[in-house]
């Protein structure tokens, strides 16, 4: 088979796994960022690592943006009503503190395509961004229920979300399935997942530091 006939393959799947007319993007603009999303440097990880590296994600990209996240750019994550918002701007840059109290924590993109969040001292406080942050901890341990395995609840294709949301979160499924695959942990039961889990959302926010970056 010719090397021109592979690629052209992985295209058309690329573009069926972002679904239909990407934002009317088109097909050169799409398959370039998707090629730019791409995960790199995908390694094995215990699993407290993988599934920080999951709820931390998710909770990045469940924000609203409209930018083209940058590899290893710093960005500031808030709460925006009854949902959140990925900032450019710090905390430290805003006169009003109404917006520095609902600061959730500086958020990098890694190579592997996932996010981490260094967390603000907001949290902790049992204010309102520990019960928002609560809120979608507990979204994420029925999200993992629902599902007979992990990888079943990777956000492969999300019609919902907007374009770059959407683009990133399939970008995290490749990367996270790549890496249990090569950890040799695919077809493990949302159950036994769970048994690894922080009883806390804040103890996902810190595991990236305490359990080594994958």
């Amino acid at each position: 088979m010719r090397p021109g006939k592979s690629v052209t393959r992985a295209r058309r799947s690329a573009l069926a796994e972002a679904g239909p007319n990407p934002e009317g993007k088109g097909q050169v603009g799409f398959l370039l960022d998707w090629e730019y999303s791409s995960p790199r440097s995908v390694v094995v990880k215990r699993p407290p690592q993988l599934l920080a590296d999951y709820f931390t994600s998710l909770l990045v990209l469940s924000a609203a943006f409209k930018f083209k996240p940058v590899f290893g750019k710093a960005y500031y994550l808030y709460m925006d009503g009854a949902g959140w918002s990925l900032s450019l701007i710090s905390p430290d840059e805003w006169n009003e503190d109404a917006k520095r109290n609902s600061y959730i924590g500086e958020c990098v993109l890694h190579a592997d395509s996932t996010w981490s969040i260094e967390p603000s001292e907001n949290l902790g406080k049992r204010g309102i961004v520990d019960e928002a942050l609560a809120r979608f901890y507990a979204g994420f341990i029925s999200k993992l229920k629902s599902k007979q395995v992990l990888e079943e609840s990777l956000p492969v294709y999300e019609a919902g979300l907007p374009y770059y949301q959407r683009l990133f979160a399939a970008a995290l499924s490749r990367s996270l399935k790549g890496s249990m695959s090569l950890g040799d942990q695919l077809g493990i039961s949302a159950e036994n997942w769970l048994k690894r889990m922080p009883l806390a959302p804040d103890g996902l926010l810190l595991s990236r530091n305490d359990d080594g970056a994958g």
